[in-house]
């Protein structure tokens, strides 16, 4: 989790790079930035009109561009940034999705139960035309839609007696609009009564009786008062311009933002005396005032204020937000980084999607969890003071230039989701580069596999479970304190043998302890071969007889004989093993080299115990092989101290047999580990 955490962090730090690499790029170019001011004076009349109906302002009525350059003045200062958005959204030709509301009930779910937005529904009586022509309507909806104003049609004829209590006897318009200031209060319903019906003239009507809810101020003794005074709104926006009724952007953002934010609008059109203005700070008209208790900012003079709806709606949810919209950014951020395991997950293709889904539920289900105990806690009269440090906390954060970049940055990429998407998925295969080269430099096999391999694995993974749970659980090294198995024991019990083999992973032999054999003297092997007496070679012969049939015997049968052979006796201080090989000898094993035991016959002949880990018995035979130990070959202990060629081991135990060729002991199980005596002391008593 860390892991995909740091790799989106990363993410996260190459956007904001890459933004300020645009922002250059763009001014090397145009020579301007994005947060420069324009002259309105060098704009055209297109573009002009289009800075007005994206700020919500009507120009039906103002055929002269002086006249619509002086509206923008008065609306407030253009930036580069403000136009460019502007002429992009004017050049997108998408269309605005419309609701078609099936009856009473979907029109009470969405209209008159929604609280915090505006609706414009047009209303089709039965066997009547509608209002709005189509294409008139579809130029309204795409103009309100601008303002977060959703649109809808409700065609009486799917419910003619919901349309006859309400009085829709003729075809007509309907606004929903909140009624009180209050968060989800009570929604009223207002009914066009115009007779021009063109789409300028019913967004009139619209902005109107939108900016009817924001309290407006038109002398200066009102405004000091509404100044001083102290209400439940610790957030206030306040407009001081020259026009006639705020911006249609304005206005939605109040009804969007209702109980959490109070907007007021200064109307400054017929002052005289603006010396209290001068008082508290507001030195130029328009300007867009944010009042906290932690003072007063000034809005439209870091990156990415513009005077839009859009810009001011990211700058107000950052400093007053919902827990809605913190449940929403937590859910985005910790979908990012669950699909950052599609590239951190080497192997098959298949596997990568798999781990993909699981980590997705995992993390989603673990949100979601997370989250109900915390909207518990938040309904605690108690934590009020917690609630608002918090909301403290995120205007002091929020107001800072680096907020101001992010903010821009997000809706620089919102607005662009293939960049957005191009970015991920290149750093995603970045992430897959560099991950794929640390694995391959540690020799991991599962890079190369293939999906059929994995899926077969993934097979054995879930039979073993469902099969057998109890061993695929236990892992090594695992830390007992029992010197006695109880799984082992109830194998032993299980004869004859007709229980289905648990499927082990095999995960635990790159843990087993390897090292080199290493012999004190320079030629160990050729004086290992020369250390056996000639009067031995008759019984040698007999041995390579008897060598010769035993191999006949199944290999069932010589691990019972193995495993009836006591292991690590001592007698007389010496220690012994009767396991040895195939020549299984109720006497304690001798310190020849064929034997399980310590071998020192000679000083130069005796191997370097002290390369030895301390809990593996020493030995010079391995009876997987049943080859001596040469020098600087690897060899591999297993958890019960017996010791073999790694290669003969390894090939043992990913056969399927998961224990010691010599004790039957679970490979996979620690054991207590095994102390060497310590030799007697060859001075006599004093």
């Amino acid at each position: 989790m860390w892991v995909k955490l740091c790799c989106l962090l990363l993410y996260f730090l190459a956007l904001f790079v890459l933004a300020r690499v645009f922002e250059a790029v763009a001014w090397y170019e145009s020579g301007f930035l994005a947060t420069q001011l324009v002259d309105p004076v060098a704009l055209s009349f297109r573009k002009l009109r289009t800075i007005l109906e994206c700020r919500g302002l009507g120009h039906s009525g103002l055929p002269e561009k002086k006249d619509v350059r002086e509206l923008v003045e008065k609306s407030g200062d253009l930036m580069e940034g403000e136009l460019y958005s502007a002429l992009k959204e004017e050049e997108a030709s998408e269309s605005v999705s419309s609701t078609n509301f099936s009856g009473e009930m979907h029109f009470y779910e969405l209209v008159e139960d929604t609280k915090d937005g505006i609706w414009l529904v047009q209303v089709i009586a039965n066997n009547r035309s509608p209002l709005v022509g189509k294409v008139h309507w579809e130029k309204m909806v795409k103009k309100v839609s601008r303002f977060g104003i959703r649109t809808g049609t409700f065609n009486c004829s799917s419910d003619p007696r919901y349309c006859k209590r309400r009085g829709w006897l003729k075809s007509t318009l309907i606004m929903s609009v909140p009624q009180t200031s209050t968060s989800k209060g009570k929604v009223m319903l207002k009914e066009y009564s115009g007779r021009k019906i063109e789409v300028e003239h019913i967004f009139k009507w619209i902005t109107a009786h939108a900016a009817s809810r924001i309290k407006t101020i038109y002398n200066s003794e009102h405004l000091k008062e509404e100044w001083n005074k102290s209400d439940q709104y610790r957030v206030k926006i306040y407009l001081f311009a020259n026009l006639d009724q705020p911006p249609a952007f304005f206005s939605a953002l109040s009804v969007k933002f209702t109980g959490r934010v109070e907007f007021i609008f200064v109307n400054v059109e017929n002052w005289d005396n603006k010396s209290y203005m001068a008082e508290i700070g507001i030195y130029k008209t328009p300007s867009y005032i944010l009042r906290t208790p932690e003072g007063i900012y000034r809005y439209g003079n870091n990156t990415g204020e513009f005077i839009s709806l859009r810009a001011m709606d990211s700058f107000l949810r950052s400093l007053q937000p919902e827990v809605n919209d913190l449940f929403v950014l937590s859910l985005v951020l910790v979908n990012l980084m669950a699909w950052m395991d599609l590239f951190i997950t080497q192997g098959a293709t298949i596997k990568r999607f798999v781990v993909l889904i699981s980590t997705l539920g995992t993390y989603n289900s673990l949100l979601i969890i997370s989250w109900l105990p915390v909207l518990g806690f938040l309904q605690l009269p108690y934590l009020d003071s917690f609630y608002e440090y918090s909301l403290k906390l995120f205007r002091y954060s929020n107001t800072t230039t680096l907020a101001s970049w992010v903010r821009a940055d997000w809706m620089f990429y919102s607005s662009h989701p293939a960049l957005f998407l191009s970015t991920y998925l290149g750093h995603g295969l970045l992430i897959d580069y560099f991950e794929k080269k640390r694995r391959r430099n540690n020799n991991t096999d599962e890079v190369n596999a293939n999906n059929l391999e994995w899926l077969s694995s993934l097979w054995d993974w879930y039979t073993s479970y469902l099969f057998h749970p109890i061993a695929s659980f236990q892992h090594f090294p695992f830390d007992s304190d029992w010197d006695e198995d109880p799984d082992l024991f109830l194998e032993r019990l299980a004869f004859p043998d007709l229980w289905l083999h648990p499927l082990i992973p095999t995960d635990y032999i790159k843990n087993l302890p390897m090292w080199r054999f290493q012999c004190l003297g320079s030629h160990c092997d050729e004086e290992m071969l020369e250390t056996f007496p000639d009067s031995e070679s008759d019984s040698d012969s007999e041995n390579k007889e008897v060598f010769s049939s035993d191999r006949e015997v199944s290999e069932d049968d010589e691990l019972s004989t193995f495993h009836r052979c006591s292991e690590g006796e001592r007698l007389g201080g010496v220690e012994t093993c009767s396991c040895a090989s195939q020549y299984c000898h109720q006497e304690p094993c001798e310190r020849k080299a064929r034997s399980y035991g310590s071998y020192s016959p000679a000083g130069d002949m005796e191997p370097d115990w002290s390369a030895w880990p301390s809990d593996m018995l020493h030995c010079t035979e391995c009876v997987v092989c049943l080859e001596n130990f040469a020098k600087g070959c690897l060899l591999m202990g297993l958890p019960c101290g017996h010791v073999f060629h790694q290669n003969c081991i390894v090939m043992w135990l990913a056969g399927g047999r998961h224990c010691c060729p010599v004790c039957r002991w679970a490979s996979y199980k620690k054991k207590q580990p095994y102390t060497h005596p310590q030799p007697l002391s060859s001075e006599p008593p004093s």
